[in-house]
């Protein structure tokens, strides 16, 4: 929740609130976006223990996969079984605030126990108030989590996820005064790659990938009204990645963007932001990424019970071991969410993806279907029935595949 938000000065951040805090009229539930709305008699109590209020959640479900090793010739098909637990907790004063969410699940294959795979993670936030107008925000994040099988910077040729542990810490200084809201913080983000199998039995070795990735961020905003403002935020990295001894990964680099947090009424709402990125990798063989920067994050609602989305940015990252390369992603999606009653929901997204590689003669078309339609039983249960659609058309032979998954999964919440 805001203003923990300000750890990552390019995600948009909410207006300050301008008016008299005691006339203004509180926002109704029904104003909420859909997916953000919550009625109370399906909302979980949660456990409460003195100053703390935990929210635990279990969630079971099964899915099928036409094509699990995500290949262009050796399509195969499984059914896999999901089960997961959620921790949520938080504390808060009127000065500071301190909130945690702890989550591990497991996915089990029915023939390839060789895509099996458990991802467990915690991550906490602080937010401590130093002064009435002056705060100090932190993010601690620790995991063990897994690439799935041909996903963007899953190695080629691997036929089981890629395994590795992430610890990430950031700390800001946010201060907000009247009209204007400023933050400066750092950031660390530690990888430790495990290595996954080829088809042939062999070991894909991802040891090039390990390394830190520093940040530091800065973001001004200011705020014309309650429902305008101007924001300019900056984010420089260096990228300290192993790489191999001929193509090093190790990059420095910034992104930049300034733009519009605007709200026409409840109908038009979200960011836009343009700027400029540039990326300076260490191998003479990526050489530099740089160029025009964008974002746009926009919400239209019709009526009060459809929420159409559209949101649009580009970022840069790195691949696998076995390509060594640099990659620019501009993506682009439409989607929307639909409340047929106040428990039933359907969301659903579309997403287009270009990715084009340096180092390599490469460049892929990602298209991508999201749709879910939720059920909330009562207070402490939920059930989903979910479908996605994945195409890669890349110009690299082999790379190409489509999937189609199809899953039901129920939750309890306490």
């Amino acid at each position: 929740m805001p203003p923990w938000n300000d750890l990552q000065v390019l995600e948009p951040t909410p207006l300050p609130n301008l008016s008299d805090p005691d006339r203004s009229p509180k926002v109704a539930p029904e104003d909420l976006p859909v997916a953000q709305r919550m009625h109370p008699e399906y909302q979980a109590p949660g456990i409460r223990s003195g100053a703390w209020l935990f929210s635990p959640t279990l969630t079971a479900g099964t899915f099928y996969d036409s094509n699990v090793f995500s290949s262009e010739s050796n399509r195969q098909s499984d059914i896999a079984g999901l089960l997961g637990v959620d921790l949520r907790g938080h504390n808060s004063s009127e000065k500071d605030a301190l909130a945690f969410r702890l989550n591990a699940q497991q996915t089990t294959y029915l023939r390839h126990s060789g895509l099996n795979e458990t991802d467990a993670s915690f991550k906490g936030t602080g937010r401590f108030e130093l002064h009435h107008d002056f705060e100090l925000l932190t993010a601690l994040e620790a995991a063990y989590l897994h690439e799935g099988v041909g996903t963007l910077s899953s190695p080629t040729g691997a036929v089981e996820p890629t395994p590795y542990s992430l610890f990430s810490g950031d700390v800001t200084l946010r201060r907000q005064s009247g009209r204007t809201t400023t933050a400066f913080g750092v950031r660390a983000d530690s990888y430790d790659f495990g290595s996954p199998h080829a088809a042939d039995g062999s070991i894909i070795n991802q040891d090039a990938r390990d390394g830190q990735v520093y940040t530091a961020h800065g973001r001004f905003d200011y705020a014309f009204s309650d429902k305008l403002g101007w924001f300019t935020a900056v984010e420089g990295n260096r990228r300290d990645l192993r790489g191999s001894a001929d193509r090093p990964l190790s990059s420095d680099g910034y992104r930049a963007l300034t733009g519009f947090d605007v709200e026409f009424t409840h109908l038009i709402k979200g960011e836009i932001a343009g700027g400029y990125m540039a990326q300076h990798f260490t191998s003479s063989a990526i050489g530099n990424i740089e160029g025009p920067a964008y974002r746009a994050m926009l919400t239209w609602s019709p009526t009060r019970r459809f929420d159409v989305h559209f949101n649009a940015e580009q970022v840069v990252t790195e691949s696998s071991d076995t390509s060594s390369t640099g990659i620019r992603a501009d993506a682009l999606q439409l989607g929307f969410d639909y409340e047929f009653r106040p428990n039933v929901i359907l969301s659903s997204a579309a997403t287009y993806e270009k990715d084009r590689f340096f180092g390599i003669d490469r460049s892929d078309n990602v298209y991508f279907v999201d749709t879910r339609l939720k059920y909330l039983l009562n207070r402490f249960g939920t059930i989903s029935i979910w479908h996605r659609y994945l195409l890669r058309d890349s110009s690299s032979p082999g790379v190409s595949f489509d999937k189609h998954q199809v899953g039901i999964d129920a939750s309890a919440r306490f």
